[in-house]
């Protein structure tokens, strides 16, 4: 079993995550995890904090010489903003002399949106600050680092994750039909919004300009797409066992998502079944050849519109998982709330944030799909090593040749 927990504030020290599961022997790439927390930081829309942290990862434990031990692994992310924070966000009970920043009033306008009432009643604290750091989408830093290595371990058996931006506020791609495959692999990093149209995605710019002019902010959508993702991940047999349900956890667990769908999503609800189901058939070889990547070879499907999963459990097709993200709950115009050390009606309080960061809830999806699908695959593989996962697979692959009478290739082919 694959299981990860994070800790950390958003202006203090650091964040940290333990990682439970991963096998032995898996080479650990710490600047592809760099990579990654890089990408959660890019988007057209990002606020300030942006410009003071630049993510980089610590290994703390678990890792020798470049390979997993099979032992937790825990990283360290350092908030380079923790130096202004240090008398607000001390952990002694009154700042060490010398501490740096201000010390900061306590916050008391909840949010209408974020954690800061409901998290003050249940905890019973006077100043949402302390509910507000830990609620900051900040943490999921950590989850993007804990996902880099679950991606690591994905890539070591062919699967590869990446995600796409279909909505921003009002504007997206109204189009019944999928974005293909490879457009959403095309879709660069350095684009604004990493949408896979440019004529849409100067639409988007041009909406977030208008919402950061009038003090608004901006939700939307985003698609993340797994490929060479091996059959039987996932189960029917209980419910806390299909594949669905915990895709959907994992994206509704990321601050600001409120909807997640597989394949055809809510569209699905709108048409007839034979607008929806994919249907099996013999997969019909181009000039003598057949597709150079198939779990099911030699059954194919016209269509992907369930997503990659049936009944639970992956079919061998590309896995597509859609999310929506809502508005940031801090708007620099801000909604009505109440004092709550006055009980007096007040305007809510204001902190430092986006006014959209819908590209970078897509590489957390990534992050969370990733840490998904490494669970499943260790789940249905086994193995205190690489080597026996790798082997694990194989034989899968080898079942599936047997199974199904054809040749199947084998893994990175």
């Amino acid at each position: 079993m694959l299981r990860f927990l994070t800790a950390g504030e958003s202006h203090g020290p650091a964040l940290v995550v333990v990682i439970e599961g991963i096998p032995a022997g898996l080479g650990l790439d710490v600047g592809a995890i760099d990579h990654q927390l890089w990408r959660r930081q890019q988007g057209y829309g990002r606020g300030q904090r942006m410009k003071i942290e630049r993510d980089l990862v610590e290994v703390l434990a678990g890792v020798r010489r470049g390979e997993t031990l099979g032992s937790p692994i825990s990283l360290l992310i350092r908030n380079r903003d923790w130096k202004n924070w240090q008398r607000t966000m001390s952990v002694e009970a009154a700042p060490p002399p010398g501490a740096g920043g201000a010390d900061r009033p306590a916050v008391t306008r909840p949010r209408p949106g974020h954690a800061d009432l409901a998290g003050g009643i249940k905890y019973d604290r006077q100043d949402l600050r302390d509910v507000l750091e830990r609620a900051s989408a900040r943490e999921t830093a950590a989850r993007v680092a804990a996902g880099a290595v679950a991606r690591q371990l994905l890539g070591a058996v062919g699967v590869e994750v990446f995600s796409h931006v279909t909505r921003i506020g009002p504007v997206g791609d109204e189009g019944e039909a999928a974005v293909p495959i490879e457009r959403v692999r095309q879709v660069s990093d350095d684009q604004p919004l990493r949408c896979a149209d440019s004529a849409l995605e100067a639409r988007m710019v041009e909406a977030i300009d208008a919402a950061r002019n009038a003090g608004d902010t901006l939700g939307g959508a985003f698609e993340v797409v797994a490929v060479g993702v091996p059959v039987g991940l996932g189960s029917h047999v209980q419910w806390d066992r299909k594949l669905d349900g915990r895709l959907a956890q994992a994206l509704m667990s990321i601050p600001a998502i409120k909807a997640v769908g597989i394949g055809l999503g809510e569209d699905a609800g709108r048409r007839p079944g034979s607008a929806v189901h994919d249907e099996i058939v013999l997969e019909e070889p181009a000039d003598g050849t057949s597709r150079a990547v198939s779990w099911t070879a030699p059954l194919a499907r016209p269509t992907n519109r369930a997503g990659g999963l049936e009944g639970g459990i992956t079919n061998g097709e590309p896995l597509r998982v859609s999310a929506v993200m809502k508005p940031i709950a801090t708007l620099m115009q801000p909604l009505r709330s109440v004092d709550l050390a006055t009980m007096q009606p007040s305007p809510a309080a204001i902190e430092r944030s986006d006014v959209c960061a819908v590209p970078a809830a897509a590489v957390i999806g990534e992050a969370m799909v990733a840490l998904v699908l490494a669970d499943a695959l260790l789940e249905k593989t086994g193995g205190d090593s690489l080597r026996e996962v790798v082997a694990s697979i194989d034989r899968e692959r080898a079942h599936a040749r047997a199974r199904l009478g054809r040749t199947a290739p084998g893994r990175g082919e």
